[in-house]
């Protein structure tokens, strides 16, 4: 058996999701695969990156939880992949706690973001609802089960992310934005408070990220994004998409 992905038994109730853990630090690792283990996950410990990307060409977990500081690669750079190419959820857990840091990696493609040290209750219950929030998402309704948006003459293609004008022009978002994008799409003409919006209950008030995310999505698909019609402000609830959305 390859040492750096060690399998790790689940008994009793398990819940049969599968996480893989990539991290550097044996203790660590350990901890987070036992706290799982004792919840009901099934784990695979990973020390490196590309460990996780070469098991990957077999497996596909629920989710990966991933350290920043790996060996062999940037851990940014491995959420991107995750995100880009095996469109996997992804929970970071590391000892970066700069702002720049968390912001990155929520732009780049991860679910959530956590600073160790960590409390192993909020761990276990941020991927829970991590899962729950994909599980919704994989069981919507045939309607919204497509995968190209058309709405107020802009066309938005979920499988590449790929935004189209109206004119016809193609328009980079970054991965959280289209990430946001989905959302307002899935509901349009409804308010969705920023909880919502980030797929998190337990959103700090004092996180503007949800903002500065809507804030450049109006850069790119309103006219004049200081006095937006497409994406509304509710003042003391949330946002709204007010539009008309057909899937194909």
């Amino acid at each position: 058996m390859n040492p750096a992905s060690t399998p790790v038994e689940t008994t009793g109730d398990t819940r049969h999701e599968l996480i893989f853990v990539v991290e550097d630090e044996p203790e660590i690792a350990r901890l987070i695969c036992r706290s799982l283990h004792e919840y009901g996950f099934e784990t695979q410990h990973f020390r490196t990156g590309h460990d996780l990307l070469f098991r990957l060409k077999s497996a596909q977990p629920s989710l990966c939880l991933v350290d920043l500081g790996l060996p062999d690669i940037d851990g940014m750079e491995l959420v991107s992949r995750l995100w880009k190419t095996h469109g996997c959820p992804v929970l970071i857990l590391t000892g970066r706690s700069h702002l720049a840091d968390r912001v990155v990696g929520l732009e780049t493609g991860a679910d959530d973001y956590i600073v160790k040290p960590f409390e192993p209750r909020e761990l276990i219950a941020r991927i829970r609802v991590i899962l729950r929030r994909y599980a919704r998402q994989g069981g919507m309704e045939p309607a919204t089960a497509a995968r190209t948006a058309r709405f107020a003459g802009w066309h938005f293609d979920l499988d590449c992310n790929r935004l189209t004008s109206p004119t016809g022009q193609s328009v980079e978002l970054s991965v959280a934005e289209a990430r946001l994008l989905t959302v307002l799409l899935q509901r349009p003409n409804r308010i969705l408070t920023r909880e919502q919006l980030a797929g998190r209950s337990d959103l700090d008030p004092l996180d503007r990220s949800i903002d500065v995310r809507i804030s450049r999505l109006r850069q790119k698909l309103e006219e004049t994004p200081v006095s937006p019609a497409l994406i509304k402000t509710v003042y003391g609830a949330g946002y709204l998409l007010a539009s008309t959305v057909t899937w194909e």
